[in-house]
């Protein structure tokens, strides 16, 4: 399985494409929001820690809430983040934090490992690097600041 972070470019913006249906199909609506909420608590130790709302435990959750969401909804599930939130826009939403290109690195490695335990439980390669190659891509609009 190839999980690479490749280099992003502020303001630049590569065409993504949304993970495999099957990646959310494999891992079930509890697991992915497992998979989610783990990536945050793993923030919260974390060199981008600052970026997050860790200290305030209610937003801190709230946060997680939106980034699962979020994600379910792209990788084809239910449109929960539409429904309670609008229209993502997430580069607007993600405008108020400084977001570098080190920041974007570190959020994705902290997934790595997490979908890595996913090959265990067995779920198929392919969907697992679907996933993250939409995060690889996708986190790239986010970034706002040079490092």
């Amino acid at each position: 399985m190839n999980l690479q972070i490749t280099d992003g470019e502020i303001g630049v913006r590569p065409p993504v494409a949304k993970p495999h249906p099957g990646f959310l199909h494999e891992v079930g609506e509890e697991r992915f929001k497992k998979l989610v909420y783990d990536h945050y608590e793993s923030i919260k130790t974390s060199d981008i820690a600052f970026l997050f709302p860790i200290f305030d435990e209610e937003d801190f959750e709230e946060a997680k809430e939106h980034a699962y969401a979020f994600l379910i909804e792209i990788c084809g599930g239910p449109d929960y983040f539409t429904q309670t939130r609008g229209e993502p826009q997430m580069v607007g939403r993600h405008a108020p934090f400084r977001i570098d290109e080190h920041a974007r690195k570190s959020w994705l490695a902290l997934y790595k490992p997490l979908l890595e335990d996913l090959v265990d439980e067995g779920i198929t390669p392919e969907y697992i690097e679907s996933f993250w190659n939409y995060l690889d891509i996708f986190s790239m609009w986010l970034v706002n600041t040079k490092s």
